[in-house]
């Protein structure tokens, strides 16, 4: 089995592991309807026999009603089971897109500050949105069609292996090379797929930014290089899906023209077999209708294969994330944090960002006593913030320790670390709340008289007042409001 196939199966296998198995109770009923959708419509094919020896040539009036009875009847049960099967495929599909995306949030927020600043906010968000969608379109799609396509086809071709097995094995025996041919449409399309995604992250990107420094790009008259940069993002994405609708709309014309053929030899074969009185021609009619049925199954399964394997591309990245781990970890016998002298000492302390050379800090020893203030002055990048996020663990140091209170950091829980750090950055983080919101974000069972003594120790109080809503007011993102 070639690495590719083993990529398949092992994704596929975490799929249906991971997010199909919690609704199987549903599956199962889904399954059941598929079923019967398939059977009726082997049904109605089977039903065309009758009616043409047994009403049309033979004129048995006894066999209109039952046989018009049971048509009307194999139609309306397909269509019932068809409904019933479709709304409860979606329903998994969807919920299975629902659990994809708060395991993959529910990940971002364990993983810690430098996959952060490794990978930007559009390309981030990508995943969440552009690539577990296409998981949702393939997902949906794949456990709606495939299991009716599938059975519909299985049920068809034992009536055609019932009316005549001899053309049953004439009529499919190019249907290896169909399948092989659809095989590679696959590969190529989940190639195209990660393409594709990578370059709606990339346009998230360009786009995010854009967004966030658009009083910068008004203020130099930058609009023209950033609709530039843009536009060249939107047709990369324009050419690569149309060269995935290219590829993927490519079996078609094979198909048809390879079935034609065989359409043809069958009309030959089953014309000259009911002159010679080897058959009837409501037994070829029977035959041809269940072969013109299972033509639409086969052509749905290779178009289900495309689909499947475009929404494989997206869950490559999407697991690519689920399975990176966070590099800050508390250790196993790791201790609450119990903090009676705040004093922070940094002993020797060494430290360099991953992919660079150079160390941040280098041998750098001092204390900072509890009720004293201590300032770090210097020139930019000379690691006064690279020394803030190592208070809490934002990243491990390679050298040297940090004590707080006489505690070694790393021997310590991250939570119980943070619990008893306040930050206040220099990058000010506004959330699209209100200000009574903003204020309690650090504290979600303050009351609103805490909030208000907060913002009154802040100076921030009347102010707030004077807005249009008080503290209900919403301040939009970033406060631009």
């Amino acid at each position: 089995m070639t690495s590719s196939k083993m990529d398949t199966l092992s994704l596929s296998k975490r799929l249906l592991r991971d997010y199909v198995s919690p609704y199987k109770g549903r599956l199962v009923a889904a399954v059941l309807f598929m079923g019967v959708a398939s059977g009726t419509t082997a049904m109605i094919a089977a039903l065309m026999q009758p009616i043409l020896d047994d009403v049309l040539y033979a004129g048995k009036e006894d066999m209109i009603f039952p046989v018009a009875l049971a048509l009307s009847i194999a139609f309306a049960v397909r269509g019932l089971s068809t409904y019933s099967h479709t709304i409860i495929m979606n329903k998994i599909g969807q919920s299975i897109i629902a659990d994809v995306q708060t395991s993959l949030f529910s990940h971002f927020m364990k993983l810690d500050l430098a996959y952060f600043h490794e990978n930007s906010s559009g390309h981030l968000i990508s995943r969440v949105v552009n690539d577990v969608n296409v998981m949702r379109i393939s997902i949906t799609d794949t456990m709606t069609g495939f299991g009716k396509s599938f059975l519909t086809l299985a049920f068809l071709i034992g009536l055609m292996f019932y009316r005549d097995w001899k053309l049953t094995m004439a009529a499919f025996i190019v249907f290896p090379l169909l399948s092989t041919f659809v095989i590679y449409i696959g590969k190529r399309l989940r190639k195209i797929s990660k393409k594709i995604q990578n370059e709606l992250g990339g346009l998230s990107e360009v786009l995010s930014q854009s967004f966030q420094g658009i009083r910068l790009i008004k203020a130099y008259c930058m609009e023209r290089h950033e609709e530039s940069r843009v536009h060249e993002c939107i047709y990369k994405v324009r050419d690569l899906h149309t060269k995935s609708n290219r590829l993927a709309n490519l079996s078609t014309p094979v198909n048809d023209v390879i079935v034609g053929m065989i359409f043809a030899g069958i009309i030959a074969y089953g014309g000259y077999s009911v002159i010679a009185g080897e058959t009837t021609a409501g037994n070829l009619a029977s035959f041809l209708a269940a072969f013109t049925l299972a033509y639409e199954p086969m052509k749905k399964l290779s178009r289900l294969n495309n689909a499947f394997q475009t929404g494989l591309g997206a869950a490559e990245r999407v697991f690519s994330i689920l399975d990176k781990s966070p590099s800050v970890v508390d250790f196993v016998d790791a201790q609450e944090l119990k903090c009676s002298k705040p004093d922070i000492v940094f002993e020797n302390v060494d430290f360099f960002y991953e992919n660079t050379e150079n160390k941040a800090l280098h041998n750098v020893s001092f204390q900072a006593q509890s009720g004293k203030v201590t300032a770090l002055v210097g020139p930019s990048g000379g690691g006064k913030s690279t020394v803030m996020n190592l208070i809490p663990r934002f990243y491990d140091i390679q050298g040297g320790r940090i004590t707080l209170d006489g505690q070694d950091i790393t021997t310590l829980t991250q939570q119980s670390l943070r619990e008893h750090i306040a930050l206040v950055s220099q990058d000010i983080t506004i959330f699209n709340d209100s200000v009574l919101e903003n204020i309690r974000y650090g504290n979600p069972s303050a009351s609103d008289e805490e909030v208000q003594d907060a913002a009154k120790q802040a100076a921030a109080h009347d102010f707030i007042l004077g807005l249009d809503e008080g503290y209900d007011t919403v301040v939009g993102e970033d406060g631009v409001k």
